[in-house]
């Protein structure tokens, strides 16, 4: 179990730093915004799988081997809040963020509007948080 956990954490881990620290940025350097949109999101969408996955792998192995107590670990609470920040992002943040383009015309209300970019500012922030919290557990070595 020790392989599959060091597997799940890579991809997920690793694919959050990837996509958001190098692949987002260079396809907004080499697309145009709205192709890179588009790719970023597909992309975003499929790490949020991803970490779904792996994250349950993660918890199910951390009980596994600390049992109930593993509960009060900071490793169990840092993958429960890498999970909470997928699920809030994935099935809260961008369907909103999907909609708001969609009407894109109504959507450049400004930073504390409700618009595109505070939602945008928002899914960016959770996306931090969420990678932040990656450092952490791979540091730790949990």
């Amino acid at each position: 179990m020790d392989g599959l956990r060091s597997i799940a954490k890579t991809f997920w881990i690793g694919g959050l730093w990837v996509i958001g620290i190098i692949v987002a940025p260079v396809l907004f350097a080499m697309l145009d915004r709205v192709t890179a949109g588009m790719v970023a999101g597909k992309l975003f969408a499929s790490i949020a799988w991803v970490g779904l996955v792996c994250g349950v792998i993660l918890l199910v192995d951390h009980i596994r081997r600390n049992g109930a107590a593993g509960v009060k670990e900071s490793g169990f609470w840092l993958v429960m809040g890498m999970l909470a920040c997928t699920l809030i992002n994935h099935f809260a943040v961008t369907p909103i963020i999907a909609n708001l383009k969609a009407q894109m015309n109504h959507a450049a209300e400004g930073l504390f509007g409700g618009g595109f970019a505070t939602w945008h500012a928002i899914s960016s922030l959770i996306y931090l948080v969420q990678s932040l919290m990656g450092l952490v557990y791979v540091w730790r070595n949990d």
